[in-house]
């Protein structure tokens, strides 16, 4: 007797209508960024910087390896670690002004959730589990959501992580994959060395293995993350500067100076509120790993402790700890939830989902939230219900202090609050070169320390500015320089409003 076929589900003609989980995670955070637009770009004064660097390559159609961006150091040898990622905001800015800077960073981060969110997916099988997990990796790293090159870091450490898992596992992974991705990475952003640490602990897996090895361990893994990582190794040097790459990136992190006075570099606050999402993950990590009936794998180990303990150190470390940690946990909770009774009672409602997910084929939402938004900035209509929209804040840098700088340029040279130093070169630059900006890697210890003594009015403050030929200030209203400055003969005082003073140097 023929078996009847089951009946068709009436939504089955939907299927192209209906989102995925995964197109959830990009359009549930691709519009929150949208929304936090002006955030995004006033938290962090690196911004302009970026953008004059990244529009000077594309009007010369050369990478500086020389400063032409201050007056304390020019000439001096400078390592563009972002130079790409500079040329990709620079374009995106042509396009669409800073609405399309903070599109190109609501894409980058939600493209990354989206995909912890899928990889966690695939290694557990946990569908529903990897979903609150990516979601509270998200809201992890939302501490560090600026309108910044890092954001690149973040995606391709997502990327270059599940490369070498893959290939840990045995998987066939093309030769060229990880170097290409490292390739992209060393030119797009210095952090490019985190992925040499995820690997190390791979290969270390790969190395206990060998001497200890498992059942069912896959054949050829050592040898395979060996050459992954040689290759990848080699391409870092394809790049404007070749070796001093390399030593850009991991010397600033070898000066205690200059990290101490970096706040990204610093550890997190946990009575900070923005931090609590990082001590919920450490502690969910705890109780799987305590809880879970097989032991954790050695390579696993060593990325989930050793991120977690680099996130302790440094708040800068944190994102990059929690989308590392997610696909880790996400297999720790499979295992912890297999053979108990709620944990097979959760696992039907997961083969459920499997069940239809596997049913859905549209990308409807993902595109048509992107069309939107970008609709809506070609428009030139708002879409962030946060005051100001996606523009400098005159609250947060000087704007209308450098609008009356353009209708009454000073002569000579400035001296600027640091960060305010990218803003100023994405108003004025080349006409005025800078005393100092963010990039603290380029400028060292020697000028962070005079400019410190500057506005801490330690000794000899007068005679550095006398010896960098200062002819004017711009500092915030209320600081101390500016106090002092005011009641210095020779000093006068040429524009002031609620954010920024101007004092000039009487000729």
């Amino acid at each position: 007797m023929t078996a009847t076929p089951a009946p068709t589900p009436r939504w089955s003609s939907l299927t192209w209508l209906l989102p995925r989980l995964e197109d959830v995670v990009f359009v549930a955070l691709f519009l929150v960024v949208v929304l936090l637009g002006p955030r995004l770009l006033n938290v962090d004064g690196d911004l302009g910087r970026h953008l004059t660097i990244g529009e000077h390559i594309l009007q010369t159609g050369l990478v500086p390896t020389a400063d032409v961006f201050s007056h304390t150091m020019p000439g001096e040898p400078l390592t563009p670690h972002e130079w790409l990622a500079q040329v990709v905001f620079a374009l995106t800015y042509r396009l669409l002004g800073l609405d399309g800077i903070v599109l190109l960073c609501a894409i980058l981060i939600a493209l990354t959730f989206a995909l912890v969110y899928r990889i966690a997916a695939r290694r557990s099988g946990l569908k529903l589990v990897s979903l609150a997990l990516a979601l509270l990796a998200a809201s992890t790293s939302s501490l560090h959501w600026l309108a910044r090159p890092h954001l690149f870091t973040l995606l391709l450490v997502v990327v270059w992580a599940d490369g070498l898992e893959r290939i840990a596992q045995g998987e066939r992974v093309p030769w060229w994959r990880q170097p290409l991705i490292m390739l992209a990475w060393a030119n797009l952003h210095g952090a490019f060395v985190i992925g040499f640490v995820v690997w190390l602990a791979y290969l270390a897996e790969a190395a206990w293995l060998t001497r200890f090895p498992r059942t069912g361990q896959p054949k050829g893994a050592t040898g395979a993350l060996l050459l992954a990582g040689l290759l990848s190794l080699g391409v870092t040097l394809i790049n404007p500067v070749g070796p001093a790459l390399w030593a850009t990136s991991i010397g600033y992190v070898g000066n205690t100076y200059l990290v101490s006075h970096t706040a990204e570099y610093l550890s997190p606050n946990f009575h900070d509120v923005g931090t609590w999402p990082f001590l919920l993950l450490i502690v969910l990590a705890l109780v799987l790993v305590g809880l879970g009936p097989r032991r954790i794998r050695p390579g696993s180990l060593l990325v989930l402790t050793g991120w977690i303990g680099l996130g302790l150190f440094s708040v800068r470390h944190i994102p990059v700890a929690a989308v590392l940690a997610v696909p880790i946990l996400a297999e720790v909770a499979a295992a912890a939830l297999s053979g108990t009774a709620f944990g097979e009672s959760w696992l039907r409602r997961e083969a459920g989902l499997h069940e239809l997910e596997a049913r859905l084929r549209g990308r409807l939402w993902p595109t048509a939230s992107l069309v939107l938004i970008a609709g809506l900035f070609v428009a030139g209509l708002r879409v962030t219900p946060l005051p100001g929209g996606n523009e400098f804040s005159p609250r947060v840098f000087p704007v209308e202090a450098m609008n009356w700088v353009e209708a009454h340029p000073p002569a000579g040279r400035v001296f600027n609050y640091f960060p305010w130093g990218g803003y100023l070169l994405y108003r004025a630059w080349p006409e005025i070169t800078v005393f100092i900006d963010g990039q603290t890697d380029f400028y060292g210890e020697a000028l962070t320390r005079e400019y410190e003594q500057v506005i801490t009015l330690d000794d000899a403050w007068e005679q550095i500015l006398g010896k960098y030929d200062v002819a004017w200030v711009i500092m915030p209203a209320a600081s101390r320089l500016v106090d002092a400055l005011q009641t210095t003969p020779g000093w006068t005082e040429a524009y002031v409003d609620g954010t920024a003073v101007i004092l000039e140097r009487d000729p």
